[in-house]
């Protein structure tokens, strides 16, 4: 199960890049590639919870969340031909950049702890 989860998850988050690519040429196709890719990646972060005990994994964890609703906002905005969807998913991004960096960092840091 946790394999499938991990596709689906690199899978809709390519989708996400292509389909904000292909909105410049295509604009009435992409924002319903963006609400199922969107979707689908919301969900599996949903349903991949912090495994860890630390406050700080949470706090990252919660990144990805609110991720998650900027990109869900993004995509409503870009339905509605506003372009601030690209400032919303670019927000998105550099929460969902920092925490994929340092929820490993911080897993590592309480297996260590835990030897």
């Amino acid at each position: 199960m946790h394999n499938s989860k991990e596709t689906i998850y690199q899978i809709s988050g390519i989708l996400i890049l292509i389909s904000a690519v292909l909105y410049l040429f295509a604009p009435s196709v992409a924002p319903w590639i963006m609400a199922v890719s969107v979707l689908a990646f919301s969900a599996v972060t949903a349903l991949s919870p912090y495994p860890g005990k630390s406050i700080r994994g949470k706090r990252l964890f919660n990144f990805q969340v609110v991720s998650c609703v900027l990109m869900i906002v993004a995509t409503y905005l870009m339905f509605r031909n506003n372009n601030l969807w690209a400032l919303l998913m670019i927000i998105g991004a550099v929460f969902l950049l920092y925490s994929g960096i340092m929820i490993p960092r911080e897993l590592n840091k309480e297996r260590a702890m835990g030897e």
